[in-house]
């Protein structure tokens, strides 16, 4: 079974020779609330976490986004954190701030040491995305450029574009998220994940969302995605499946492809 690429912060990769990573999302409102999450999502050993900060009822304030970013790594006991702010059209939160705000929040966190990766949306303009890549740049900060498509799955040429985009951007990992229609998007949105694996020069993660892309949650490693999202507390997306049954089959998976 051939790895996919690892994704690396200083030059190492996250959880050694691990393949595919299992990233647990973070939603809670309040400072409280997360730090309840982390005490039922580290246990069940994530290889990274993803902070959804658009569920986080004091996104406003930096100075208190900071301070529960702070938190969360002193509680995530060496586990790597994603700081997301996914945007409301590609499926995230409602929330008050303008996107120049949203950079500066960025760039603030970035500079605070409290983070490892940030996911940005390349449907952003062009000259956001480039505050942002050099925020992440200047602090040794991890850019995951992603694409979410809600309504329909793009067809293979459209999902190979989005892949290489995120590379000429300048990321250090390049996502895209599709919903599919029936199971021929899921083949899809696989087909072209392992397309863009065999080329791209960076990590990439990819998944079908919802009931019917479950599936690319669990085999997407064997088609060159580097990380696959799962339930440690709660859901952040459609498809979801929780972190113990993900690991289980991914062992299964892995044993069996390698002749074990």
């Amino acid at each position: 079974m051939n790895n996919p690429q690892p994704i690396t912060l200083n030059g190492q990769p996250i959880a050694g020779d691990k393949s595919p990573l299992i990233c647990t999302p973070l939603v809670g409102r309040t400072r409280e609330d997360i730090l309840a999450e982390l005490t039922v999502v580290i246990p069940k050993r994530p290889d990274v976490l993803e902070w959804r900060v658009d569920f986080f009822k004091q996104i406003g304030d930096t100075a208190a986004v900071i301070a529960a970013a702070s938190a969360i790594k002193k509680e995530a006991n060496g586990v790597p954190l994603l700081f997301t702010r996914r945007s409301i059209i590609e499926g995230g939160e409602v929330i008050t701030l303008t996107e120049a705000q949203v950079i500066a929040l960025y760039q603030a966190v970035c500079a605070s040491g409290c983070v490892d990766l940030i996911d940005y949306e390349m449907a952003n303009d062009m000259a956001h995305i480039g505050q942002i890549r050099d925020a992440a740049k200047t602090n040794g900060v991890q850019l995951v450029l992603s694409f979410h498509n809600f309504s329909c799955t793009p067809e293979p040429g459209a999902i190979a574009a989005k892949f290489l985009q995120a590379e000429q951007l300048g990321a250090d990992v390049a996502k895209v998220a599709v919903m599919p229609k029936d199971l021929d998007d899921v083949l899809t949105l696989l087909a072209a994940t392992r397309s863009a694996s065999k080329t791209l020069r960076i990590p990439l993660i990819s998944m079908a969302m919802g009931p019917l892309g479950a599936v690319t949650r669990l085999v997407g490693g064997v088609f060159g995605s580097s990380l696959t999202f799962a339930v440690g507390a709660s859901s952040s997306a459609p498809g979801q499946i929780p972190i113990e049954d993900i690991r289980l089959v991914l062992t299964v998976l892995q044993q069996s492809m390698q002749g074990r």
